[in-house]
């Protein structure tokens, strides 16, 4: 493990180092919960390093998230939130006064407050929960929605471009180098059937018909705090992926990571379904805090944006196998293969309700 002491000495913290170990559940960053005694009171901070390998220039990566942490802040105070602190992330500054430490490493650190009486859950267990998450990710957008000046650095350029992730599945195609294509053909013409769905969103960003918006990235409900008391979407978490996107990419992950019930690698697709109770949740909770600034087109696609999400997902999952499972860690041999067929099942299970999920948004 780091040396947390002298990494936390980097920053700001005006206390002394009690101590610390390693919390939570994300597989990319490593991330330590750290006591520090501040005048005789024991407070908690979120100490973590950025992953250089996943995210290659975290200066820039943490300069976005400064800009975005401060911009939603002073919109909470400006609006008169009694928990301004406690609804949006915000950095500690090094004893240089950076939002980010070097260490003598060179890696990457940052500090967060804890929030207290809230936590992430790993696994939604109710439709309220899933409401509240959706109402937390819309009012983050909410929130960043009017964010001055450039635009943010693209921290994984092309993470959701659909044409440009297709355009990698043809070229590992192209170059078959395992011999695997003969074995997945059913799985490839299903996607390619389905080219042109890829281009819609790219097309509508590139003509301006959809508008360039400050957007998550990675809306797994886990990156939602929900207050221990009320159950409440306090706070969002992660914010690395936070660049340049669609509205249309947060709703679209949302529906794909929490309406099945079934494992994103379940081997039984009859198990994949998008179940319309929990779509309901996340359309209720996402257009009580979005609907304000959604143009009509962006709502419009709200359906078909969870379609094309997990399409998105399962062209990486082929492009992977076919590659040789470079990117994906795997636990057997046709893991990444696994993976795909359970997004092609849950696609089709939303193309077969897509006419009653329209009219659910239509009711919001």
């Amino acid at each position: 493990m780091h040396d947390l002491k002298a990494v936390s000495s980097l920053f700001d913290l005006r206390g002394d180092f009690v101590h610390g170990y390693s919390y939570g559940s994300g597989h990319i960053n490593d991330t330590y919960c750290i006591w520090v005694d501040q005048a005789g009171q024991r407070l908690r901070y979120i100490l973590q390093r950025v992953n250089h390998n996943v995210f290659k220039q975290p200066i820039p990566l943490m300069e976005n998230v400064k800009r975005v942490t401060d911009h939603a802040l002073k919109r909470l105070k400006e609006e008169q939130c009694p928990e301004a602190y406690r609804r949006t992330l915000t950095l500690v500054p090094s004893v240089d006064g950076k939002p980010y430490a070097l260490d003598a490493d060179g890696n990457c650190w940052r500090v967060y407050p804890f929030i207290e009486r809230a936590r992430t859950y790993d696994q939604i267990e109710t439709t309220r929960q899933c409401q509240e998450a959706a109402r937390a990710f819309g009012e983050f957008q909410k929130l960043t929605a009017d964010l001055p000046g450039e635009p943010l650095f693209e921290t994984i350029p092309d993470f959701h471009n659909t044409t440009s992730r297709l355009a990698a599945l043809k070229e590992a195609i192209q170059s078959d180098p395992l011999g695997r294509v003969k074995e997945v053909q059913k799985e490839i013409d299903w996607y390619l059937s389905r080219e042109a769905d890829c281009h819609l969103v790219v097309d509508y960003l590139k003509s301006g018909e959809l508008p360039l918006r400050c957007t998550h990235n990675d809306t797994k409900l886990n990156n939602v705090m929900l207050d221990d008391v009320t159950g409440e979407g306090i706070c969002v978490i992660d914010l690395d992926t936070t660049m340049p996107g669609s509205a249309i990419y947060d709703f679209g992950d949302m529906i794909r990571t929490a309406t099945s019930p079934a494992a994103e690698d379940e081997k039984d697709t009859s198990k994949v379904t998008m179940r319309m109770f929990m779509f309901e949740a996340l359309v209720q909770g996402y257009l009580s805090s979005a609907k304000s600034f959604l143009t009509p087109l962006e709502k419009s696609l709200l359906p078909f944006s969870g379609k094309l999400l997990t399409m998105e997902c399962g062209i990486r999952f082929l492009t992977d196998y076919l590659s040789g499972d470079v990117y994906f860690k795997i636990h057997r041999p046709e893991h990444n293969l696994d993976r795909c067929r359970t997004q092609m099942a849950l696609v089709e299970s939303i193309e077969a309700q897509m006419d009653e999920m329209k009219a659910v948004v239509d009711r919001y």
